[in-house]
């Protein structure tokens, strides 16, 4: 069996929320804290392509609508998305549930049950 691998950061309430799900259904589960560990061009660009990077990057986050407009102009596809969500992690979606190569974004109970029957 696949390990469940659940990427965020540790003071975002919806990751917290996703690991009290999965601790409360008993499901062995390891963190990725983007802000301690980051996250490389292959593994962003892997989720782009399986969600599409509109879905990976988060465009109502607190760090995207701090940046300048100047800065957010520059986002013209998924190249300048990874590139931006590799500078600034903050933008990534979170959480983001990786399980057998199945990806789900954000905290969706029902996909959780779903994916993990």
């Amino acid at each position: 069996m696949s390990k469940l691998i659940i990427y965020g950061i540790p003071n975002c309430d919806t990751t917290k929320k996703a690991m009290s799900w999965l601790q409360k259904n008993n499901i062995a589960f390891s963190f990725h804290d983007y802000k301690l560990q980051g996250i490389d061009n292959k593994k962003l660009a892997e989720w782009c392509n399986i969600k599409g990077w509109e879905t990976i990057f988060n465009k109502r986050s607190t760090t995207w609508r701090e940046l300048p407009a100047a800065a957010q102009a520059k986002l013209t596809g998924q190249e300048t998305a990874i590139k931006m969500m590799m500078e600034h992690t903050s933008i990534i979606k979170r959480p983001i549930v990786e399980y057998n190569g199945k990806l789900i974004v954000g905290y969706n109970e029902s996909e959780y049950k779903g994916l993990l029957k």
